[in-house]
């Protein structure tokens, strides 16, 4: 699986090509709102972990491993986490599209603060990664935004366009050209992933 590939003018592995096309089908599925997206999302992170340990990114490695069981999570959220005012009207509540509000925004831009803060330092210190402060930052802002995915917050696609856009550029530079693609993809789809969310938020809202 790490022999290496040319695939339109992309070096590339199998691995790597196989997270490539599962990773897009998760996101596809996400803008959907199909909760089955979280099932491709454990797949695609554990190919994912093992191409990133390879290419010493040990905080997205690590990310993957975290990835797994928050997608355990969501799936269960999207499926019966609306709460229990909306459990006793029925015996499953699929969880609805919202926005975060003033509080909320605020914990979530001092939890990816901190969690740079302390992924940053922790790399940096006990691994021999070449980019433990941009690693640490977007490791953060993945788990802020697998988080926010995972409650239905439409605020996810604003963490994953900032997050994806500076993941186009590390992956250039680690030469996971394939993966740098995928990300540039990523940003294009977080923009549709927002607009489409943001519509249905309004109409529940409604």
């Amino acid at each position: 699986m790490n022999d290496t590939l040319l695939i339109a003018g992309f070096h590339t592995t199998p691995l790597e090509l196989l997270s490539f096309v599962l990773s897009i089908a998760t996101v596809l599925l996400n803008i959907r709102r199909n909760h089955w997206a979280w099932l491709f999302a454990i797949v695609s992170s554990a190919m994912y972990g093992i191409v990133f340990f390879g290419a010493r990114l040990y905080g997205d490695a690590g990310l993957q491993l975290v990835f797994i069981v928050a997608s355990v999570w969501g799936w269960y959220q999207w499926l019966h986490g609306a709460g229990k005012e909306a459990a006793a009207v029925a015996d499953s509540a699929p969880l609805v599209v919202t926005r975060l509000d003033r509080k909320g925004w605020i914990a979530s831009l001092a939890g990816w603060a901190l969690g740079f803060a302390l992924l940053a330092l922790f790399l940096d210190w006990f691994t021999d990664t070449d980019v433990p402060y941009i690693d640490g930052f977007l490791t953060a802002g993945s788990l802020l935004g697998t988080l926010l995915t995972a409650r239905k917050k439409v605020e996810n696609w604003h963490t994953w366009i900032v997050v994806d856009l500076i993941y186009v550029g590390l992956y250039i530079h680690k030469t996971l050209y394939l993966t740098a693609l995928l990300y540039a993809l990523f940003v294009a789809m977080a923009v549709l992933g927002l607009r489409t969310w943001s519509k249905a938020a309004r109409e529940g809202a409604a």
